[in-house]
């Protein structure tokens, strides 16, 4: 498998969607929802590491076993359940910690984490396949 064409299209596709529902779709609902808790300016080089590192974690986990199956599908189910994990994780240890985490939030937010997770992945795996 190319592996460094399957992590470039991955990486795109996860920061292009990414990028458009944060900065477009949702984002009158994440200011509301955050309030203040949200920063005034993006951490570019904190965004940067985390779609990095996450794309490398969707190769590794959904783009690599179902590329080896020949399977664009089990990418997506694949890279859905590692997206939602990954999200939960975030979502779920904000709703226990911090005062005020919105539950609506974290629950739209982890749906989101699931198809944006799934559907790079399976942009990855369909350009690896290609």
């Amino acid at each position: 498998m190319p592996t460094a064409i399957a992590y470039l299209a991955t990486l795109a596709a996860l920061t292009l969607i990414d990028l458009l529902w944060l900065g477009v779709v949702a984002k009158g609902f994440y200011r509301r929802a955050l309030g203040p808790l949200m920063a005034k300016r993006i951490r570019w080089p904190a965004a940067a590491a985390f779609y990095l590192l996450f794309a490398a974690g969707i190769v590794l986990f959904a783009v690599w076993p179902a590329v080896q199956g020949g399977r664009v599908w089990l990418a997506a189910l694949l890279g859905g359940l590692f997206g939602f994990f990954a999200y939960a994780t975030y979502d779920l240890t904000n709703l226990a910690t911090l005062e005020g985490f919105p539950l609506r939030l974290a629950l739209v937010d982890m749906a989101w984490g699931s198809a944006l997770t799934a559907a790079a992945a399976a942009i990855g795996a369909a350009v690896a396949l290609a």
